[in-house]
This record gives structure tokens, C-alpha cells and sequence, in this order.
């Protein structure tokens, strides 16, 4: 489905549905769209993720409800899926700065309309990009889950933890003090940064992310995850900038620009890689090189 299209499909299910206990996987279901990729996507054109944005509309139309009918408030909280009047004040409150009370006694609300995606596409399919066939491989690294809402934030410094913890001592020119030193090494984890769908955290507006490199074989220390690709075509897009502004800037132009315009390919699989230069420079030079593969599929 083209991508844009997918976006205004789901934005109108979900107005269908708003009455409905839906999840972000329901959607991106209903687009035939990874719910990883989906759920990136949507909160890069619109600006909300997929639950932020549900949560919004329906204490917008509960809002609506309350100033407009005579109902109770625990009966409006069990119509918009909130188990308990209390979870419903509190997460009314929060929006609407008001609370449910308040608005039946003619408090003003915050308006939160059905969004309407329209998009400029600059580049499109221009953006310097190339398809490559790769063979299948694994990559073994630390685990995650972070929410789409806060990845931009929130992974930069998991790199940093995870650097800290067990790469500090090796950088340092010592030997690897334990397994995971050692895994760190033999492997060379941090070549890859990998987001990866695995159907349940998604379902919760998360998703996993794997700081990795290519499996060597060997020992998988406890903890440490293994994930494998497998052999099919891949979009490359080379980056040239300090890390990481240079490839979350990439990565929301590839969901605005390219995406939209292009007519030739689509994203498939549950999984997209991030690929660092280990050995030529510093991530924070001004010529730092990384990319950006995502697997794709013809149209």
C-alpha cells in the first residue's frame, strides 16, 4: 500500500474504532504495514505515536460527550476503554488541564481533531540511496525495549551505558575480563544499532533495540540476544555527519521524502539496521559515516 495512503487509512479506522479497545498493532494490521516500521513512520509524519494519538482523540470526544450530554463520568470513562473512573480523571485531567467535573460544569476543553496528513515530498525517491541483495547473516548485541515516543532521547544513552559497561576496560588496551567483554570484542558490537519488531512489545507502542555486531560463533553469554537476517534485497542509505544527529535526521527524511515518492519499493521484514564505522573516525566528526539499511521489497 502506498504510504500515505496507509497513513489516512488508519487515522480513518481508527475514528471508526475510537469506542473499541484498539492497540497500535490493530492498526498497522490494518495497513498491512510491520507494526515497527508503521508505528515509526506515523509518529514521524504526524508527529504523535499511534497510542499518544488514539489516547488524545478519545479524551477529546469523551470531553465533547460531557459538555454536550447528560452523563455520568464513570459511564463516558467505560465507552473510551478506561477500566476505572479514576484512570479516566487522571488521564483527563492531564490533557484537558481540567477535570471531567469541571467540564460539565462549562470548563473549556483542549480540541483535538482528526488529522488530516498532508505531506510535501521534497527529493522522494532522489535521495542518494542504492538497492543491494545481501546474503542472510546474525547479530548478536544488548536488548532493549524503548518507546517510540522517547527513542530519539532515550537510545544515544543506552549506547553510552552499554559502551561504559563493557567495551571501557578492552578500549582501553586490556584483555576482556569476562564473557561479555570477551563477545563484545570477537564479535565487534557497536558496528550495528538494529530495531527490531517482535510482535508483543509493539503492541505496547514499544519495540526492541539491539546494540550490535555480525555473529562470529561462539558463546552467547547470558542475556545477550541473537537475531538473523535473512538473505533478500536492502535499501542502503550512506550518511555523512556526527552521531546521532546526522542519522535521526536520515531516518525522519527517509520516512517523509522517501517513502512517499517512491514508486518502486516498500519496506518488509520486522527489523532495520544501523550501520556505524568502527574503524575510520570519531562518531562525533563532522565526516563521521554511517547508514541507514532498511530490507525492502518491489511493488
Amino acid at each position: 500500500m502506498e504510504w500515505l495512503t496507509a497513513i489516512r487509512k488508519s487515522i480513518d479506522y481508527i475514528e471508526e474504532h475510537l469506542n473499541d479497545n484498539i492497540s497500535a498493532q490493530d492498526v498497522a494490521e490494518q495497513v498491512y504495514v510491520s507494526p515497527l516500521h508503521f508505528q515509526r513512520g506515523f509518529l514521524i509524519m504526524t508527529g504523535y505515536s499511534i497510542s499518544e494519538y488514539i489516547r488524545n482523540r478519545k479524551l477529546y470526544m469523551a470531553a465533547l460527550e460531557l459538555k454536550k450530554a447528560n452523563r455520568k463520568v464513570i459511564d463516558v470513562a467505560f465507552d473510551y476503554g478506561y477500566d476505572t473512573p479514576d484512570s479516566f480523571t487522571k488521564a483527563f485531567t492531564r490533557f484537558h488541564g481540567i477535570s471531567p467535573v469541571q467540564v460539565k460544569q462549562g470548563g473549556d476543553i483542549r480540541t483535538f481533531l482528526p488529522l488530516s496528513v498532508k505531506i510535501t515530498v521534497q527529493g522522494g525517491d532522489k535521495m542518494d540511496y542504492k538497492i543491494t541483495k545481501m546474503f542472510g547473516f546474525k547479530v548478536i548485541g544488548f536488548a532493549k525495549e524503548f518507546s517510540f515516543d522517547t527513542a530519539y532521547e532515550e537510545i544515544p544513552k543506552y549506547w553510552d551505558e552499554i559502551c561504559e559497561k563493557y567495551a571501557a576496560n578492552v578500549y582501553a588496551g586490556n584483555p576482556p575480563a569476562n564473557p561479555y567483554e570477551k563477545a563484545f570484542v570477537e564479535n565487534c558490537i557497536g558496528e550495528y544499532g538494529i530495531c527490531i519488531d517482535d510482535g508483543k512489545a509493539a503492541d505496547k507502542g514499544k519495540f526492541t533495540y539491539l546494540v550490535a555486531g555480525k555473529y562470529a560463533g561462539g558463546e552467547v553469554p547470558e542475556g545477550m540476544m541473537l537475531y538473523e537476517f535473512e538473505q533478500g534485497e536492502w535499501a542502503v542509505f550512506d550518511c555523512v555527519g556526527a552521531i546521532p544527529e546526522a542519522l535521526q535526521s536520515l531516518n525522519t527524511r527517509i520516512f517523509k521524502e522517501w517513502l512517499p515518492g517512491n514508486a518502486d519499493y516498500e519496506i518488509s521484514g520486522n527489523a532495520n539496521v544501523e550501520w556505524y564505522d568502527c574503524v575510520n573516525g570519531e562518531n562525533t566528526d563532522a565526516d563521521y559515516h554511517s547508514a541507514i539499511w532498511i530490507p525492502v521489497k518491489r511493488k
